[in-house]
Parts: C-alpha cells; sequence; structure tokens
C-alpha cells in the first residue's frame, strides 16, 4: 500500500507540470509558484517516506527523477518568463550548466542506455539548494545571488560527479551515495 501511495506522491510533480506551463504562460503567476512550491515539497516526501517505510524500486526512481527533471525545468522556464533580466545577465552559467547536463545525460544514455539516477549525497544537496533558490525567487520576487552561486556551485560539482561515475561504474546502479564510496568499495583488500 505504501509503495502505490508514495509513487502516487511522485506521480503528482510529473501531472502537474503542464499545469504549471498552463499557469505560467497564462501570467496566473501567484498559483504558479504556490502549485510550484507544492510539487517541491512533494519530493522531499515522497523521498522521506521512501527511507522511511523501506520502499524502493526501479521504477520509484525512474519516475522520481522524471518528477524532479519535470518541476525543476517548470521553474526555469518560470525564471525564463519572469525574470528575463536575470536570464540575460546570468546567461553564461546556464549556458555552461546546460553543457554539463547534456555531457552527463548523453555519457548515461550511450554507457547504460538511460539516465544516470544514481541519487548521489551530492545530486539530492544540489536539488534541495535549486529548490530552495527557485522558490525564494518567485516569493521574494528577485533572485538571490550568493544562493543562486552556490546551487550553481554544487550543481557542476553534482554534474560532473555523475559524469565520473558514468566512466567508473561499469553496470548502472541506483541510489549511490557518490564517488568517493564507490571508489572505497572498490578498493583492493588489505588497504588503507
Amino acid at each position: 500500500m505504501s509503495y502505490y501511495v508514495i509513487n502516487g506522491i511522485t506521480l503528482y510533480r510529473i501531472v502537474t507540470a503542464p499545469l504549471l506551463l498552463l499557469l505560467l504562460f497564462s501570467g496566473h503567476y501567484d498559483l504558479f509558484k504556490w502549485l510550484l512550491g507544492i510539487s517541491f515539497f512533494t519530493d522531499l516526501i515522497d523521498g522521506y517516506l521512501a527511507r522511511k517505510f523501506n520502499v524502493t524500486s526501479i521504477m520509484g526512481t525512474k519516475l522520481d527523477s522524471i518528477g524532479d527533471d519535470l518541476t525543476v525545468a517548470v521553474a526555469v522556464i518560470g525564471l525564463f518568463v519572469i525574470f528575463p533580466d536575470f536570464i540575460r545577465q546570468e546567461k553564461w552559467v546556464f549556458i555552461i550548466l546546460l553543457v554539463f547536463f547534456l555531457l552527463q545525460t548523453v555519457s548515461a544514455f550511450i554507457r547504460y542506455g538511460r539516465m544516470t539516477n544514481f541519487h548521489t549525497w551530492l545530486a539530492k544537496t544540489a536539488a534541495l539548494l535549486q529548490g530552495v533558490f527557485l522558490l525564494l525567487t518567485f516569493f521574494m520576487g528577485k533572485p538571490f545571488l550568493p544562493l543562486f552561486y552556490t546551487a550553481v556551485t554544487i550543481t557542476l560539482l553534482e554534474l560532473a560527479e555523475e559524469i565520473i561515475l558514468v566512466y567508473v561504474l561499469p553496470v548502472w546502479e541506483a541510489n549511490i551515495k557518490g564517488l568517493y564510496w564507490v571508489l572505497k568499495r572498490k578498493k583492493p583488500a588489505g588497504t588503507k
């Protein structure tokens, strides 16, 4: 039962993404930001519940990643629509992020035939910082640059880590803590 409830919470983010875009492009920014906030909140809830009830599955991991990506994509589109001056000001940062994301995605598809969905600790930290930055931006009415640059730095580190993990892990795995832990378990016995 908990499996279906948790995946239902995750599906909320996927189903809501088109509605959020409709609200955004029809100028209903207040409703957009509140429903976006709920989407980010459901990401925290489904992850917490999955760990608490030990309900994990490959399908759940895929749904969670799709929901995460759609929520962040809709929020970034919201930045383009509501804060175009900020986007123009930081265009090179967004281009660099896009290049790293594309490198990570293409590397994963070449190696595994799928997206990484590793859910590393860095990925979770980056997602949290992105969500906080995006929500604060929409609710405060302007971007908070120190938080933006912090989120960008952690996101770039996370994407670089996942690119490296793609080449270190011969077979795809889910829910990896990070590169350090993967390298640590690969050490030969008897070495420190």
